[in-house]
Order: structure tokens, then C-alpha cells, then sequence
């Protein structure tokens, strides 16, 4: 045979299978061989700068649809131009979200700002994450070279989405879009993006059905009355109301969300599938009659002089729950709860605790010199020498001088640092529902001067009325328990508590400050009955003796620990012990 005879035959061949809409390529080895032809590697369809025509993008728009409904899902992705993206993303859909049945309709023609319009983030939600190699496969798929932006020959269209779920006669209907595009081989396409799943549906991103909650209807007290009416609680109760506690999953319904797998963006719902049962209530620990109780107290401190800023604190022993938090004035910066100020000598609880294990005895001689000289020369808030001081009476009037000499002579550097976390939890840093300081004690290595200081609550010391109530309740209990404000939070634990003996011990000097006569907190709760206890404080917050001081008490009655501090305001009896003692006397009635 010629040789132009055998190319014009081999073009008629090669035409004739282009005609027939073969894919396939074939090789002549020549006229003469016996052999027969064999099939090569289907070529890969690739994506042309042409535009589909209107007829040829909704033929396969049509198709890709029609097999979506179908749960052909393996066929609809090879109707996209990046079929391995569009099965992964196309399974999780179906397997993440199920849905009884998928109805999926063509609809006509769609807009460029339509579809941005449709794209765009719901008002309060994060931005999409911007397409990147390593994106989440997920209900998106995975970003793909292909696919990763939209061509600027597709031509948009739209469709109507209509999803059922087993169990409801809710159904999830919106409006998606596809974006087609011409193939090498003819034909029109779906461009594959994470959109055609859902126009909200971001790279890296995937759509599931998970439990939705009503949101909570109101934050309460433990008894279930309003807190409202407290400004000291405004920003307490806004935290829990943003960020609510895990509801009991007995009230969800289910729903449709947009979820990042990394967990740095809040779900984006989508739909509801069933309905959830009304929102509940968030009950906090707070008690409205002690919070009024509390909030009139540091009100009528603060109503005296405007520099008399005062804050209070209520804690229940026995479970650590925070039943009062009172600020004056109410609003800007949270004292009770945050405030990093000297506590002054109600720090000597922590103190007598120490000195009692130390093996000290309450009734044991302790001298209370006028003044002690450390480095700096400490006073007491009287003048006059008291040799035949015993331990319980010192700790009764609130000598200075004999708590610095006898910690100094028994207790080792650190030791109180070590006594306030191992015994009070102090600095274990607490978790109680809002932020929070639970108090600083230096550990070893500070000097002999800032050490002396430390032991009456000066020094470096740092304290609030929360740390300072948390301190009387744990002797009222007998064990540290964590302040909290909602019950059943986590609640950390303190190494160990003190003996019964110290306890005993410890309890009774405290009573003596309220029912001695010489007691600095004397009368203070004079016809109360109860088992009570307390310590008064006077911090210094500056080196001249001509300085205003700040006014602190700390102490209990039976189930009801109550600290309170008011700036400037001199003697603790001057202005902390009443208004402690107006949130004691209305007492714990839970």
C-alpha cells in the first residue's frame, strides 16, 4: 500500500471516532500486522478559557443534580471539574448531615452579586477561611489546584435544595448555585467549590448536624429570684449569659451548622432540624436576700466619703459557693473579686494556723512589745507595752509586734506561703465562673524586713474579699472548698486541711475577737446566735504614719463566711466590721 494511501486512511479512522464520541485514542502498529488495537489511558478532561452555552451549562447542571438526588454521588462528581474533591465532600454531606432524601431542582441564570450576596457571612459570624492547600477535607472537601478559583468563563446558575430528615416534618429549603464550565472533551461541568454544597460553606470548613439549644432565659439566684436588681452583678451575670454552661442534652433539638474543625470559630447554624425544649434558666449560687443585705452595707460605707470605696464578699463553708459579691460603686473595676491590696491583719489567721501546728499554744506567754525593730520599726494600733500577753490575747487585740517577733523566732521563710496554698487554696488559681484573684503570698527569699511585714498582712502581701471570705470559711468548715458561683463546677482541692485540735484552737481565738471584751470586733455581733468568729484588719498602703488605711474584717457565723474591705477607711472596726456584720445577721438560710 502507498503511504499516502495508509494516512488518508488512518485520518478517516481518527475522524469517524471523534464523530462517534469516542474518548479513547488508539495506535496502527501497520496494515499489515495481525495484531489488533489496543486502548490507551482515557484522557484527562481539563477545563478550557471558553464559556459553556447557556443550553450546554444547564444540560450538565441538570445532570449533576438529577444524580446528587439520586444519591449517585460517585456519578455527580464526576459531573465536576474535580471529581475526587466532590465525592469526599459530597459523602461527608450525606453522611454528616443525614438527610432522608435530597431534592435538588434547576432553576435559571444566576448573577455575579447574587451569588456574593448569597456567600457572604451571616452578620456575626467569622470570616471564611481563605483556600489553602492543606484545607480540611470534611463536607468542603479539600481545596484542590483545579478548583481553588472560579473560573472566569463560568456561567452561573442556580437551584432549588429541598432537605428532608427522618423524624420531623421540618424541611431545610434554600437556594445554591453552580458555577459551570466547559471541558476539553465538550462538555459543561460543575466547577467544584465547597459553595455548591452550601453557599455558606467555606474551604477547611464542614456542615453537620449537631444539638442546638434554646439560649437561656434568664441568669437567677439559687433560689430562682432575679439578681437584676444588683448593679455589683451586672457584669457577672452578662458572662454567664454569653458564655452559658453546658445545658443538659435532654433539652436539645438538632440542627444544621457550619463547624470548624479547629475549633477557632463558633458554629454557624444553618437550620433547624427538631426543635429543642424552651431555654432554662442559668441559677447561679447568689443569694438576692444576702446580695441586697451585702450591696446596702458597702453602699453606706462608700455614701460617707467618696474615697471610701468598699467591696464584700459572702461565701457558704460547706460547698464553697459564692453567695454575695457587693462592690461600692457598682460599676468599673470589681474589688470583691479582683482587687490586689494588703489585707492587714486578717492575714493573722493564716498565721496563728502556722504557729499552732508549730506547736504554740493559745494560752502559751507571748510578749507584745510596743514597737519591733526588723529594719523597719513596727507599731501596734495601741501604745502601750503588754509583756503578759498570751498567744489568744494577742491574737484578741491584734498585736503586731507579738506576731512578728514569735513568727520570726518559730516559723521559716516561706513557710506562710507554703501554709496559705497547702491549707487555704490561696494562689491555686481558682476557676469560679468569673475572672478572679485568689490571693499572693511571697514564698522564700524575701527579706527579714518584707518577711516581718508579712506575717500582720503587710509586706507583699496581696489579697481581696474573696480570698479573705474563702479564708474564714475554710476554718468554719474545717476543709478548703474552692469559691465558685454556679454549683457543680470544678473545684480545686487544697493539699490538706488542718487537725481538729488546731481547728478547735484556731476557732476559739477567733470567737475572742467578737466576744472578748478587748476583742477589736467586740459586741460587733452582740444577740446573734451561732458559732461565730472573725479578725479585724488595718492595712497600711503607705509609709507615713498620717496615711488613710484601709479597713478590712474577715469572719463567719455557722454556714456563712463574710470579708469585707473598704478603702480608706481606717480602723477594721471603724467601717468593715458593720458592714460585715449587716450580711451575718441576716445569716444562711439555705
Amino acid at each position: 500500500m502507498r503511504q499516502g494511501a495508509k494516512t488518508a486512511i488512518v485520518s478517516a479512522i481518527a475522524a469517524a471516532m471523534l464523530g462517534a464520541g469516542g474518548y479513547g485514542a488508539y495506535s496502527l502498529v501497520g496494515s499489515d500486522s495481525k495484531k489488533s488495537a489496543s486502548p490507551a489511558a482515557p484522557k484527562t478532561r481539563t477545563v478550557v478559557a471558553e464559556s459553556p452555552s447557556p443550553d450546554l451549562a444547564a444540560t450538565g447542571a441538570k445532570a449533576f443534580l438529577a444524580a446528587w438526588t439520586s444519591g449517585d454521588l460517585q456519578g455527580a462528581s464526576k459531573l465536576t471539574d474535580d471529581p475526587a474533591n466532590a465525592l469526599t465532600a459530597l459523602t461527608a454531606f450525606q453522611q454528616q448531615v443525614k438527610p432522608s432524601a435530597v431534592t435538588l431542582t434547576p432553576g435559571g441564570p444566576a448573577t455575579p452579586a447574587a451569588f456574593a450576596s448569597a456567600t457572604a457571612q451571616p452578620s456575626g459570624t467569622a470570616a471564611k477561611p481563605s483556600p489553602s492547600p492543606s484545607g480540611s477535607a470534611g463536607a468542603s472537601g479539600s481545596p484542590s489546584p483545579s478548583a481553588s478559583a472560579a473560573p472566569a468563563s463560568q456561567v452561573l446558575l442556580n437551584f432549588k435544595s429541598h432537605v428532608e430528615f427522618a423524624g420531623t416534618s421540618n424541611t431545610w429549603d434554600y437556594t445554591g448555585y453552580l458555577g459551570m464550565v466547559k471541558m476539553s472533551d465538550g462538555t459543561a461541568a460543575v466547577h467544584w467549590t465547597p459553595t455548591v454544597i452550601n453557599p455558606h460553606l467555606g474551604p477547611g470548613q464542614q456542615i453537620v448536624t449537631q444539638p442546638v439549644y434554646n439560649p437561656p432565659t434568664r441568669v437567677t439566684d439559687r433560689n430562682g429570684q432575679t439578681l437584676a436588681n444588683s448593679p455589683s452583678l451586672t457584669q457577672i451575670l452578662l458572662n454567664f449569659q454569653q458564655n452559658p454552661p453546658a445545658q443538659n442534652p435532654a433539652d436539645a433539638g438538632t440542627g444544621v451548622a457550619i463547624v470548624d474543625p479547629a475549633g477557632k470559630a463558633k458554629p454557624q447554624p444553618l437550620f433547624t432540624v427538631t426543635d429543642p425544649k424552651p431555654g432554662q434558666p442559668i441559677k447561679l449560687t447568689l443569694d438576692a436576700n444576702l446580695q441586697a443585705a451585702a450591696q446596702k452595707a458597702v453602699d453606706e460605707q462608700y455614701a460617707k466619703d467618696p474615697s471610701h470605696k468598699a467591696s464584700a464578699v459572702a461565701i457558704e463553708p460547706s460547698t464553697g459557693n459564692v453567695l454575695a459579691v457587693a462592690n461600692a460603686p457598682a460599676t468599673g473595676f470589681n474589688m470583691a473579686l479582683q482587687g490586689q491590696t494588703a489585707p492587714g491583719s486578717t492575714m493573722k489567721v493564716i498565721t496563728a494556723s502556722a504557729l499552732l501546728e508549730a506547736g504554740i499554744d493559745p494560752n502559751a506567754t507571748m510578749p507584745c512589745p510596743s514597737s519591733i525593730n526588723t529594719g523597719t520599726v513596727y507599731h501596734n494600733d495601741f501604745t502601750d507595752d503588754q509583756p503578759n500577753n498570751t498567744f489568744m490575747q494577742d491574737f484578741t487585740v491584734s498585736c503586731n509586734t507579738a506576731f512578728i517577733k514569735q513568727s520570726m523566732a518559730t516559723l521559716q521563710s516561706g513557710s506562710l506561703n507554703k501554709q496559705a496554698a497547702d491549707v487555704f487554696g490561696i494562689g491555686l488559681n481558682w476557676k469560679i465562673g468569673f475572672p478572679s484573684f485568689d490571693g499572693s503570698v511571697p514564698a522564700a527569699g524575701q527579706t527579714k524586713d518584707e518577711t516581718a511585714g508579712e506575717y500582720f498582712g503587710q509586706g507583699k502581701d496581696l489579697m481581696d474579699p474573696l480570698t479573705m471570705a474563702s479564708v474564714a470559711a475554710t476554718v468554719a468548715n474545717g476543709t478548703f472548698k474552692q469559691p465558685v458561683l454556679m454549683a457543680g463546677m470544678p473545684q480545686l482541692p487544697a493539699a490538706r486541711q488542718l487537725s481538729p485540735d488546731t481547728l478547735t484552737k484556731l476557732r476559739s481565738m477567733m470567737n475572742s475577737v467578737l466576744t472578748n471584751p478587748s476583742g477589736t470586733a467586740y459586741n460587733a455581733l452582740q444577740g446573734v446566735g451561732g458559732n461565730i468568729g472573725g479578725k479585724t484588719g488595718t492595712a497600711e498602703t503607705s509609709s507615713d504614719p498620717k496615711a488613710p488605711t484601709n479597713s478590712w474584717f474577715t469572719g463567719y457565723r455557722d454556714n456563712l463566711a463574710v470579708s469585707v474591705e473598704v478603702i480608706n477607711g481606717g480602723f477594721g472596726a471603724a467601717a468593715a466590721v458593720p458592714a460585715a456584720a449587716e450580711v451575718l445577721k441576716v445569716g444562711n438560710g439555705s
